[in-house]
């Protein structure tokens, strides 16, 4: 039960007009609406701008679910840490271990899973050094996007995705660089599943979304289904525009697949960061950066370590055709931002820089104390 003193906070923490004319900024820079969600000193503080759906008047619902991409990783490496302070899984035992089946590096260890430098190809597609594309699994980006566009309710199994990857040649050797890829976190799924004998979706209710309350959060595997209350995402394809909000996510499997709220992402944040998940020594671990090449931005276990201008902020955010989310706080879960967006996507990233500014003008208004720079 709240209290008037917390009552009050939350009272003062609404009115904060620069927030709001943020928001408005942040839709005219080319999204559809976004819904933040931000708790600091002043309490906790929400807002919404633009529209839920094309043609409508309705602003995004605050409460809303969002499709939260690749936060998904950050939920999978909490769950596989807590298997290692079980003792049933080691961060530097080899992942074939627990996966002999898959023919993977006997090199691989988990924590090079869970840090982005098992060298394993990406199954969503490979950059190469002189910027052309191997391409991957069909997905919403690059050549084949109108192609996913129209086939987005396939479903494509866990192993399927490794398969796909391992039969392609490694970034580089085991633990010698860094390159993010979708690949080492369906693994990870795999690991969890092996382990425990059960689902990851099961696993992750017993152990997280349960004792946390996490209500608004699922794992949806291959079901296309969002829950209401939702915004609409949408995908143009030449000169076609389509609502894409119902799509099946089992291409990204739990490289991206999970779906949320702001608040259940709050609390899953702000819990995981104040020691409420895990011992101290692997919070520690998991938050140990390492090098990504991107200026002031590291990566330890399922997270990015952000220094900014007000300090470190443990981070990560996502994107799944059409929507995005966002999700930042500080080392002791006391200050926490989460956002949901929606925009019209397509196979370029059209709206890829405009992201990237959002984030941007948000961590410099909630971390930093700037607006308007």
């Amino acid at each position: 039960m709240s209290t008037l003193f917390d009552q009050a906070k939350t009272t003062a923490a609404q009115d904060r007009p620069e927030l709001r004319e943020l928001l408005a900024e942040i839709v005219g820079s080319g999204f559809t609406g976004i819904t933040v969600r931000i708790h600091d000193e002043r309490g906790e503080w929400t807002g919404s701008a633009g529209v839920a759906e094309l043609g409508g008047t309705a602003e995004p619902p605050i409460d809303g679910h969002v499709r939260i991409g690749s936060n998904t990783k950050t939920f999978t490496a909490a769950l596989v840490l807590q298997l290692v302070a079980e003792g049933r899984i080691g961060l530097d035992t080899p992942a074939a271990r627990h996966l002999p089946e898959l023919g993977l590096d006997e090199r691989v260890t988990v924590r090079m899973l869970l840090q982005h430098s098992s060298g394993v190809f990406n199954f969503t597609g490979e950059v190469s050094g002189d910027g052309t594309l191997e391409p991957g699994t069909p997905m919403p980006y690059g050549p084949g996007g109108p192609e996913w566009a129209e086939d987005r309710f396939r479903t494509h199994r866990p192993e399927e995705l490794v398969r796909l990857a391992l039969a392609k040649p490694a970034r580089f050797e085991p633990g010698t660089g860094w390159s993010y890829s979708n690949t080492n976190y369906v693994l990870a799924r795999l690991l969890i599943e092996a382990v425990t004998g059960h689902s990851f979706a099961e696993e992750l209710r017993r152990r997280i979304l349960g004792p946390l309350g996490l209500s608004g959060t699922l794992v949806p595997d291959a079901s296309p289904e969002i829950p209401e209350p939702h915004a609409h995402a949408y995908y143009r394809a030449g000169d076609t525009t389509i609502d894409i909000t119902r799509q099946n996510p089992s291409w990204i499997s739990t490289g991206g697949d999970m779906i949320s709220t702001t608040r259940d992402l709050h609390t899953f944040i702000s819990a995981l960061n104040s020691g409420k998940l895990l011992p101290p020594e692997l919070l520690a671990e998991m938050r140990t950066p390492r090098p990504t090449g991107i200026p002031e931005m590291g990566y330890g276990l399922g997270v990015f370590v952000q220094e900014t201008d007000g300090g470190t902020v443990i981070t990560h955010n996502g994107a799944m055709a059409g929507f995005a989310a966002l999700m930042y706080s500080t080392p002791d879960g006391g200050t926490t931002l989460t956002a949901a967006l929606t925009c019209v996507d397509d196979a370029v990233l059209s709206v890829a820089a405009a992201f990237q500014d959002a984030q941007r003008k948000l961590v410099d208004a909630v971390f930093c104390g700037k607006l308007g720079e």
